[in-house]
């Protein structure tokens, strides 16, 4: 007879009307620097729905990876936090103890770089939970760990937990990190960017393993990346950041064909494409902001902006519904259906 899984499916999950799973509303961070407090994410409002895969996309400084950090609580010891952030009933600010234990193991964090979190044995980093928290004991934990290890594609289980993260190549270190996240049955994984390190084809390999996984296990994911189209490939919906605020909410597939946002046809412009021939990749002028460099009274994508007009120098917008997505431009709804032409020009 075969193993069980190493962890109970759940009920099959995917995006409906239920109520959502994490609910992170008006969240806003301030850091100090230089003994000054400065916002590194600002008013950000979003929800994730059982079994849900949400996208969360920018350049570099966006705010993306500290946004996964506060959802998870790792932000430092003098962020100061504003606004809320639920899972189920809990207000996660709240958690302290056994019950922020209990959070971690219900919303696991898949780092993009595996071998800065970890100096130990695969066995003692993958069963620590497992052991600590949950009282399993250590034979059944390192049983558990080498099914999930065969589940991730890694044979001779039993091997690799005796081995070093050193031994191991990137993808398989990654894949690692995604069996040790999955093996306490949690109901939303945060992946941020788990495939940066990683070559093109190791990166499809495990795309398609955490993809895979996350379905049959009916798990919401939040995905952290600066990839379009990976977001659009396996994400329901994409949510579109730029220093430090979401600036467009969108159904993943019509990220390319109707985007709702210039920051958005912007780096969609900017992508290879396989398809056409050009002399050189378009890029998008000037340089991404953090949130802390942004100036507060104006549209931080304004300076980079080519529809930019006085009225987005002289105020921040607020984001707007529109066709069934958000986005925060001022020039938003007579901007309908123009930023694909522009970007196909």
């Amino acid at each position: 007879m075969s193993d069980p899984p190493a962890i109970a499916a759940l009920p099959p999950a995917g995006p409906s009307s239920r109520a959502p799973l994490l609910e992170v509303d008006g969240l806003t961070v301030l850091l100090d620097m230089n003994g000054v407090k400065r916002a590194v994410l600002r008013d950000i409002t979003f929800t994730v729905r059982p079994g849900e895969a949400v996208g969360l996309v920018g350049e570099s400084g966006a705010g993306k990876s500290m946004t996964a950090r506060a959802i998870n609580r790792l932000l430092p010891d003098r962020a100061e936090v504003q606004g809320s952030i639920r899972f189920g009933d809990a207000d996660v600010s709240t958690l302290t103890g056994a019950d922020l234990c209990q959070y971690r193991q219900q919303v696991a964090m898949i780092f993009q770089d595996p071998r800065a979190h970890t100096v130990r044995r695969v066995g003692d980093f993958m069963t620590e939970a497992l052991r600590t928290n949950l009282a399993v004991p250590t034979a059944e934990a390192s049983r558990r760990a080498a099914v999930m290890l065969a589940q991730v594609g890694i044979d001779d289980g039993a091997r690799r937990l005796r081995q070093y993260p050193h031994q191991l190549s990137g993808g398989m270190l990654q894949r690692v990190m995604i069996a040790a996240a999955l093996l306490t049955g949690p109901r939303l994984l945060l992946a941020d960017e788990p495939t940066t390190a990683l070559d093109v084809t190791t990166q499809a390999d495990v795309m398609a393993i955490l993809d895979g996984l996350r379905r049959e296990f009916g798990l919401a994911m939040l995905f952290i990346t600066h990839d379009l189209d990976l977001a659009a490939a396996i994400c329901d919906r994409t949510i579109v950041m730029y220093a430090g605020q979401i600036v467009e909410v969108r159904a993943s597939d019509l990220l390319h064909t109707d985007p709702l946002h210039p920051y958005t046809a912007a780096l969609a412009a900017a992508r290879p494409d396989i398809t056409h021939t050009a002399r050189r990749l378009r890029a998008i002028p000037g340089r991404p902001l953090s949130a802390f460099e942004a100036p507060s009274q104006e549209c931080a994508f304004a300076p980079r902006c080519a529809y930019a007009s006085d009225i987005c120098r002289q105020r921040d917008p607020v984001l707007i519904e529109l066709d069934g997505g958000m986005s925060r431009c001022a020039h938003a709804r007579e901007l309908r259906g123009q930023l694909r032409e522009v970007q196909d020009a």
